[in-house]
């Protein structure tokens, strides 16, 4: 068979979704106005499962393709399951707003297709190039779908601050790529690793590579001091897409780093990059915990709560053992779904002028006048404080046990501190819709299928959701494991 038809082949989810965002969008174009956002949604929604069933044909074991610029194995099939079924509900979840808003463009979908294009080219990048041009097709449509609402200035103001220092990351980690080509002589991960692994002596110019590319990858994932954008971003930007960038672009960018760093970077110089991710991780565990005790906006809380949670997540990736990336995948993996039933039931609430809520005092007395919203909200906050027997306790423990095994037992007191910190904030939540009088009477106005999604990730939250940890974890293991080959 032909290399380019092998590569193909290899690369099915990826010609899938190309293939589908270009079929979305001509369905779009000549679908009747009142019809064109349905039936665009149900036709994304479907590439998308097409693209995850695509996945189980896929070759066993590790296959490249593209000369060796794609990669196909378990890891970047665990992580595209997470970034496909994230896509989807962000589709779903964004029906009723784009119906109330009038801002039910077809163009909604397909940005979101796009989207998920580049991110599964992220997760199967395998050279520096392909990472590059994966992050950029991530990238561009969120800064559409950031100033989506046009008609709204905060919305375009999000939109222009996210393009604005999204571009400087961009260019901040391309030029860390051309120091590393410099240095190394290649922008293959394997042939990289080969080189570094041959080194006796450090290499100062390789190592400025590696920072600026992290640097670069720490933006994408909003990790301190790369942080700025997100609380702006997400508070400006509709709702249903600050819940799309808090889920699948998280997994996608955190699944690159750290096949970035434990497949391109091993040996002497992993301990380099392990100093910055253990600075990086401790910085945003800190900040976001403290910065979050201050807001009152909710959409900022939980903007700070993801800087908070990548920190927990990065504690998994600072050991480079395959532990550690095992307890990544599961943390990304449960904060994915504590993440989107959060921004679900916030969608789901209408203040009596039927805007959507976001000021935290709005959810006073929220137990009284929505008693079931009230619980799964109240499941998600007591999940993301880590407070046992609820899911969200388990990642936790997975990432410090690795930092842990690894020595790293400073890191893991941080963590442990930090994560105690944070728990104020998501206590005082729940002591706001349980505790006190009720504000405004709040409205539920949420399609029937958003009502599914946040049943389904409050039980998957919840205590029941410990029946999932053992084929789970194993799945974990599974996609660790590819990144250190036997």
């Amino acid at each position: 068979m032909h290399p380019i038809v092998t590569s193909i082949a290899i690369a099915g989810p990826e010609v899938i979704l190309t293939l589908g965002s270009l079929a979305a969008l001509m369905l779009g174009t000549f679908s009747a106005p009142g019809r064109a956002l349905a039936a665009t949604s149900l036709f994304a929604i479907a590439i998308l499962a097409v693209a995850g069933f695509a996945l189980l044909d896929g070759p066993a074991g590790t296959a490249l393709a593209f000369d060796g610029l794609y990669v196909a194995d378990d890891f970047s099939a665990f992580l595209k399951v997470i970034i496909f079924t994230a896509t989807a509900a962000s589709v779903v979840l964004a029906q009723p707003w784009l119906n109330e808003s009038r801002t039910g463009r077809f163009e909604y979908p397909v940005l979101m297709l796009l989207s998920a294009l580049g991110m599964a080219v992220m997760v199967s990048a395998n050279d520096l190039l392909s990472l590059y041009i994966g992050l950029e097709l991530t990238a561009l449509p969120s800064y559409v779908l950031a100033a989506f609402h046009r008609a709204d200035n905060r919305s375009a103001e999000a939109g222009l601050k996210y393009f604005v220092l999204g571009a400087l990351a961009s260019g901040i980690l391309l030029y860390g790529v051309t120091l590393v080509y410099g240095f190394a002589g290649s922008t293959q991960f394997d042939i990289i690793a080969g080189i570094v692994s041959g080194q006796t002596e450090r290499s100062l110019g390789l190592l400025f590579g590696i920072v600026f590319i992290i640097a670069g990858m720490a933006f994408k994932v909003s990790a301190v001091p790369f942080h700025m954008w997100t609380p702006d971003v997400y508070e400006g930007a509709p709702t249903p897409v600050a819940a799309f960038f808090s889920a699948a672009p998280k997994a996608a960018a955190l699944g690159l780093m750290a096949r970035v760093l434990v497949v391109a970077f091993p040996g002497n110089v992993a301990a380099d990059w392990q100093q910055i991710i253990i600075f990086i991780a401790i910085a945003s565990m800190v900040l976001g915990a403290v910065a979050a005790v201050a807001q009152t906006n909710i959409k900022r809380l939980l903007a700070y709560s993801s800087i908070a949670n990548i920190g927990f997540a990065l504690v998994g990736l600072t050991p480079g053992s395959p532990a550690g990336v095992s307890a990544l995948l599961f943390y990304t993996t449960v904060y994915v779904a504590m993440t989107l039933g959060s921004f679900l039931v916030v969608l789901q609430l209408r203040r009596p002028d039927g805007e959507t809520v976001e000021q935290m005092a709005d959810l006073a007395g929220l137990s009284k006048t929505q008693p079931k919203l009230a619980a799964a909200l109240a499941i998600f906050m007591f999940s993301l404080a880590g407070i046992p027997p609820l899911l969200g306790f388990w990642p936790k423990f997975a990432v410090f046990q690795a930092a842990i095994a690894a020595g790293l037992v400073p890191l893991a007191i941080i963590g442990f501190i930090a994560s105690v910190v944070a728990a104020f904030y998501y206590l005082r939540l729940i002591k706001i819709m349980y505790f006190d009088e009720p504000a405004v009477a709040l409205a539920s106005e949420g399609s029937a299928a958003n009502g599914t999604m946040i049943a389904a990730a409050a039980l998957f939250c919840s205590p029941i959701g410990m029946l999932a940890m053992s084929p789970l974890a194993a799945a974990t293991a599974r996609a660790a494991a590819a990144l250190f080959p036997a």
